[in-house]
């Protein structure tokens, strides 16, 4: 058989028309099993895979200005028993239902996003809509959809209906952030080798706050720190090895003025500065320990960190780094994108010297690449394999992401497995095999946007032989748009 999303075609180029459709807006919910399967599932895989992203990139007719201000939306593939079955639902947030209500744009979005009415509906209107739509865990009986900078909103995980927003049991006060990507240890040392949840939220400023959480398994809080760095900091990503967290504080200015009067979003404020360094920093996860170190590495930008390790008296972090960050303009359009006037994502190691602060880098792939993971048991320890969503083929240049990388670090091999021409990835999700021994053994799960039947796939592959045909392909009876972030549960929720 021949998957029909897989077929030998990388050479064709993509279709800048149908890569556009993927940013439609997916105004319904659905639920149902999916039957239209290419292939078989494997009967071993069992749990849920939740994802989260903007389902909605219009309001009322009217078009955000960013796919970063839409509204999340969950979906949910729970598969059992080689079956499976999708369901979606929009994060209930408050300003989506006072905005689904209304039938216009009621507030303001980081990104860029504007009121109704000019400059002067907007001046000094410092409301953000919390949009709940980047990350989602599921942790300690809760199921949490994230955004950075608010709360997180709690979701039924059985229907996904919207609980409302999770305090975490008095962790949280009204207003404070939790960020979108959490990592666990496999195997915290302070714990007895149990594993946690680590995450953070950062306050910025002309200092910045970054507090730092641990969660047990069952969802009571283990450690809470705060620690203040100087300089103004905008940090998606962060990660983690057993005795550090770690933060690259990316070489950016904000200037406020415009987005106070009213003229830009917050996220438009943020300028790149290339000729300031990126300060790396290493906050230890023992409370007790307050010695936190900060390392200088050439400027750049790190959106996402693909696994940390330590090494004698070194850290090793790997990261998607980007030479320049573009500034989102006032009046861009998001799918009008000069893909080669951008710096590709590329994958990078970094080497920390704890006793001396030198850091080495090396460039470990060039080929354009993004959404790094990897065994999650590997997280914070050395590691062999990487997946990466990526384009094809390696041209040096920024492309839309059609493919899958798998990168052997010990022996540099790389397999890929293609969706181009009309396939675009989401990120890849590992999920490994029950009882599984090799690093490798396992599956890698991917939403592909299909442009050529403006419908998405749930790709299921092998995490050994990449390269070969996907195990199975599950085809949705509609789109979804591209999303941000997911993770892998071994519970079915039916």
């Amino acid at each position: 058989m021949t998957n029909t999303l897989t077929q030998k075609t990388d050479n064709q180029p993509y279709k800048i028309e149908e890569w556009q459709r993927g940013y439609d807006s997916q105004p319904n919910e659905y639920e149902y099993e999916i039957t239209e399967i290419e292939g078989e599932i494997p009967a071993e895989l069992s749990g849920t895979l939740f994802r989260n992203g903007p389902g909605l990139l219009d309001i009322g007719g009217s078009a955000i200005h960013h796919p970063f201000d839409g509204d999340g939306m969950i979906s949910a593939f729970s598969l059992k028993d080689g079956k499976a079955y999708y369901r979606n639902r929009f994060v209930q947030t408050e300003a989506y239902v006072n905005e689904k209500k209304a039938g216009k744009i009621l507030y303001r979005g980081v990104f860029g996003t504007q009121k109704p009415g000019g400059l002067f509906n907007n001046i000094f209107d410092l409301k953000l809509k919390n949009i709940a739509n980047t990350g989602v865990i599921y942790w300690g009986g809760k199921l949490l959809a994230l955004w950075e900078a608010a709360e997180p909103h709690r979701l039924d995980p059985k229907t996904l209906a919207t609980i409302g927003i999770e305090y975490l049991d008095g962790v949280l006060e009204p207003g404070d952030a939790f960020a979108a990507h959490p990592w666990i240890d496999p195997s915290c040392v302070m714990d007895n080798g149990t594993p946690c949840l680590v995450n953070f939220r950062v306050n910025p400023g002309l200092s910045s706050k970054i507090t730092l959480f641990e969660f047990a398994p069952d969802g009571k809080l283990l450690r809470c720190h705060s620690h203040s760095i100087p300089g103004f900091s905008f940090i998606h990503d962060f990660i983690i090895t057993p005795h550090y967290a770690i933060f690259f504080q990316n070489s950016v200015g904000f200037n406020p003025l415009p987005f106070l009067l009213g003229m830009r979003g917050a996220g438009e404020c943020v300028e790149f500065q290339p000729d300031k360094p990126t300060t790396v920093i290493l906050i230890p996860r023992d409370p007790n320990n307050k010695e936190v170190k900060t390392f200088s590495v050439k400027s750049g930008f790190v959106f996402h960190h693909a696994n940390a390790f330590e090494q004698d008296n070194q850290v090793c972090i790997d990261s998607i780094a980007y030479q320049t960050l573009p500034q989102v303009q006032p009046n861009s359009n998001y799918k009008e994108v000069d893909f080669d006037s951008l710096d590709p994502g590329q994958l990078w190691r970094f080497t920390l010297n704890l006793d001396d602060g030198n850091v080495e880098s090396q460039m470990l792939e060039s080929r354009c690449c993004e959404f790094p993971t990897h065994n999650p048991s590997k997280v914070g320890r050395e590691y062999r394999y990487l997946y990466m969503g990526a384009v094809p083929s390696d041209t040096g240049h920024n492309a839309p992401l059609q493919a899958i990388l798998k990168l052997d670090l010990d022996t540099g091999e790389r397999q890929i497995h293609s969706f181009a021409p009309g396939g675009y990835v989401s990120e890849p999700i590992f999920v490994p095999k029950p009882n599984a021994e090799a690093e490798d053994a396992g599956w890698i799960l991917t939403v592909v946007y299909d442009g050529s039947r403006h419908r998405s796939t749930l790709a299921i592959l092998d995490g050994e032989n990449l390269a070969r045909e996907a195990i199975a392909l599950l085809h949705l009876k509609h789109h979804i748009p591209y999303g941000l972030h997911g993770s892998w549960c071994n519970e079915v929720f039916i």
